[in-house]
């Protein structure tokens, strides 16, 4: 109502998050799963001149690698941070969300941040972190 957004944690690499994130529920869908169902029934489709993403997103880290989960319904950004210094790679974007890559926002913070401190250094960094990006999801 506020025209602003939030970001639901549903699949984080923390050690301890598949116990719970990949824990089944009565219906055998797993608890990640259910969060990603639900972020996108609060962030239905909008079709049509002006479409938006909805406000409800998802964080699911770029290293947790194929959990079968189903993000085809989501309709909401998905935050996906541990790309460079975190053991992820662009090539995993893909990879994790498939045809859903289009909606991630990859976060690489750390391996930019770790070649300042100069400026020069921070935008080399980041322009090569943003050409394995669109190489990786075939953009130009």
């Amino acid at each position: 109502r506020g025209g602003r957004g939030v970001y639901v944690l549903a699949l984080t690499s923390n050690p301890e998050g598949p116990q719970i994130q990949q824990a089944r529920s009565a219906n055998g869908r797993s608890v990640g799963q259910l969060i990603v169902n639900e972020a996108a029934r609060r962030s239905a489709v909008r079709r049509g001149p002006g479409a938006t993403l909805g406000p409800v997103g998802i964080v699911v880290g770029a290293t947790i690698g194929r959990t079968g989960t189903d993000f085809s319904a989501l309709n909401g950004s998905i935050l996906s941070p541990g790309i460079g210094a975190q053991g992820g790679s662009a090539a995993d974007i893909p990879a994790v969300f498939g045809e859903a890559s289009r909606f991630v926002l990859p976060s690489s913070s750390r391996e930019v941040m770790s070649a300042g401190p100069t400026h020069a250094a921070l935008q080399r960094a980041a322009t090569q972190v943003l050409g394995e990006m669109k190489a990786a999801l075939g953009l130009r």
